[in-house]
């Protein structure tokens, strides 16, 4: 079998040799002054398609150029947008934050102005127990700021507990929440005794505590009723909004009702509280 040879042509050789041609073609016809026929032809096949090619390589590198620069700009553009976003959103959270603070501190404010009667003083949440709850917690002040046991805690709207340990700088308050809590209470409209106990399991399902021991002869006190501290607490201070009740049943005695009352503080979310600088005085009866 006969073998082919296989010829290596350079591309780079077939270029030259072309362009040659064209320059050769070019020159007779300046010399001859023939414009036309075959050697026009030819140089619109070889010239017309060189140019565009030419102009094409130009432009694109042109765009190349440009895309670059363009690219290079939108680069430093979204560099610089997403810092003024970052500012504006660290701007837009201490905004936030301190617009938080303002609430509170004005919340604080409308109730030290309710309980005027009692003079106090106010102190951070810097710690609580190891429940989901405010059940336990310590606040930054403590008998250095003239904190003693016992002294009651309020913030929100109302109760939040008593003083149960004091250190020279700091203090740990029970809520009245906690399974250890129990209130003497009266209904606000008429009066009427009972206590309210705390329960974390109660409050985790349903966000309420217990009411136990309502004497409701007369069957005023209905859902939604205001329910503060009793004149006959050992502890507690009367006069001070615990909650609303929520749910109430009449017990198997036929005496007496229970049922549940929802907290008119936050036990969630707590920040700031205010102690009561004053100690009840007298009562040595059942419950706090």
């Amino acid at each position: 079998m006969r073998q082919r040879n296989n010829l290596n042509i350079p591309t780079g050789g077939v270029f030259f040799a072309l362009l040659t041609i064209c320059f050769m073609l070019l020159a007779l016809s300046y010399v001859t002054g023939f414009s036309g026929g075959p050697i026009q032809t030819i140089a619109n096949y070889v010239f017309v398609p060189m140019e565009k090619g030419l102009d094409y390589i130009s432009n694109r590198a042109s765009e190349n150029s440009e895309d670059t620069k363009t690219k290079e700009e939108l680069i430093a553009e979204n560099t610089e947008l997403k810092a003024q976003v970052e500012e504006l959103t660290s701007k837009l959270t201490n905004m936030q934050l301190q617009q938080q603070e303002l609430e509170r501190l004005q919340n604080m404010y409308e109730l030290s102005a309710a309980y005027t009667e009692y003079p106090t003083t106010g102190a951070h949440v810097i710690a609580r127990g190891s429940s989901n709850w405010f059940n336990t917690f310590t606040i930054d002040k403590g008998s250095n700021d003239g904190i003693k046991e016992d002294m009651n805690v309020i913030s929100g709207s109302g109760l939040v507990g008593i003083v149960t340990q004091v250190g020279p700088s700091y203090a740990i308050v029970r809520s009245i929440i906690d399974d250890n809590s129990n209130v003497s209470s009266m209904v606000l409209d008429t009066a009427d005794n009972c206590f309210i106990s705390g329960d974390l399991e109660l409050m985790t399902d349903r966000n309420m505590i217990e009411l136990t021991n309502l004497e409701d002869p007369d069957n005023e006190v209905v859902v939604g009723t205001s329910v503060v501290t009793s004149n006959i607490s050992s502890k507690f201070l009367p006069g001070i909004l615990i909650g609303y009740i929520s749910e109430l049943n009449e017990d198997s005695n036929k005496l007496t009702k229970s049922g549940t009352v929802t907290p008119a503080v936050d036990f969630k979310h707590l920040q700031e509280v205010l102690v009561i600088l004053e100690l009840k005085e007298v009562g040595n009866e059942d419950g706090n």
